[in-house]
């Protein structure tokens, strides 16, 4: 079961030591040009809640559960001090790959974007083949649709790709009876399927892998409630697991680093390095990549760095009215369960 917690902070204590910082990116990702993020400064360190500006309040809880978890609750014992991590490749054009990939020192393994909008698989296909080249023949790389394909795009986009020897698909289709029929159509192929948003976005983060949807997990620990939650649906979920991020700080980073670090099979690399996207941070050590790994530590903030990051003022009014309405929800599920983590991760249900 999810690890109960203490009584929550109040929203007092968490506006009063909450920060809006606005980050901008050296490559637009996901559609996104700036990264904002609030940072808290809790009892055991810095936390992070930075759900994106799309998501509704109930989806956002889960984002302000971890922030909590990860700065009022002792993080679980680490099981090792660093983190093997992938390099992630935006949907850029050819000639932009070597210039990105080089911001990831010693990194093994690529995660590239696919199946963008506005884009098509001759753009995956000249991407995927100029990331191979630059990686070299023993390198891994793994593509993610972000659930862009349907399952005849899915299975045509993997065959075409399939020369480049793919470590794994992750979230090729979007909805979990998709990503089973994609499964069984390309499984000849020995090229596994990854789940993401059919954990991190679904009511029953274990349906997926009840279903047998996928051979892998991806996880990231804002969310699905944070460390406690998260580590306990994988290890209800008896499947290889990534730990990855969710286009961070380096605090939030932090936080999936501490993921990682506490479970046990570690097969794949984790998508921990995004911080390398980021223009700048608020640590003057940010942790991205060095060697290939990051370590796991609780970044030290810089006042100045937060400061001179600042959100304008009607952002952090924002944000900091966002904050207040998603506590309530929070708040809601705190009395009813008793527990900080959202009620799915938890559910009774979900243990089956």
């Amino acid at each position: 079961m999810t690890q109960m917690l203490r009584p929550l902070p109040t929203l007092t204590e968490l506006l009063e030591n909450a920060s809006v910082v606005s980050l901008p990116l050296t490559t637009r990702f996901r559609g996104v040009d700036v990264r904002e993020a609030v940072i808290i400064r809790g009892p055991e360190g810095a936390t992070e809640f930075s759900p994106f500006v799309e998501y509704g309040d109930e989806e956002a809880a889960a984002w302000l559960a971890a922030a909590i978890d990860f700065g009022w609750a002792p993080a679980p014992p680490r099981l090792r001090d660093s983190i093997p991590v992938n390099a992630t490749l935006p949907a850029v054009g050819e000639s932009e790959v070597e210039a990105v990939l080089d911001r990831y020192q010693g990194c093994r393994t690529i995660k590239i974007k696919v199946a963008e909008r506005g884009q098509t698989l001759d753009d995956d296909l000249a991407r995927v083949h100029r990331a191979r080249q630059l990686l070299g023949s023993e390198g891994r790389i793994r593509l993610d649709a972000n659930g862009g394909w349907n399952v005849d795009e899915a299975e045509h986009a993997i065959h075409a790709l399939a020369e480049f020897d793919l470590e794994y698909v992750e979230q090729p289709c979007a909805s979990v009876d998709d990503l089973w029929e994609i499964r069984q159509r390309v499984k000849y192929m020995g090229i596994p399927v990854a789940a993401d948003e059919s954990v991190r976005k679904a009511d029953d983060p274990l349906d997926v892998a009840r279903r047998g949807a996928a051979d892998v997990l991806v996880v990231k620990a804002q969310p699905l409630g944070g460390i406690h939650s998260a580590l306990d649906i994988v290890n209800r979920a008896g499947l290889p697991v990534v730990v990855s991020s969710a286009l961070e700080t380096s605090i939030g980073i932090a936080m999936g680093a501490h993921l990682a670090a506490c479970i046990p099979e570690l097969e794949y690399d984790c998508g921990l390095a995004t911080a390398a996207l980021l223009t700048t941070d608020v640590t003057a050590d940010p942790l991205v990549p060095t060697g290939g790994r990051i370590p796991v530590l609780r970044p030290e903030l810089d006042e100045a760095l937060v400061r001179q990051n600042g959100a304008a003022p009607d952002r952090d009014e924002w944000w900091r009215e966002r904050l207040g309405r998603v506590y309530a929800v929070l708040e809601g599920w705190s009395q009813s369960t008793g527990r900080h983590a959202a009620p799915a991760a938890a559910a009774p249900a979900a243990a089956e």
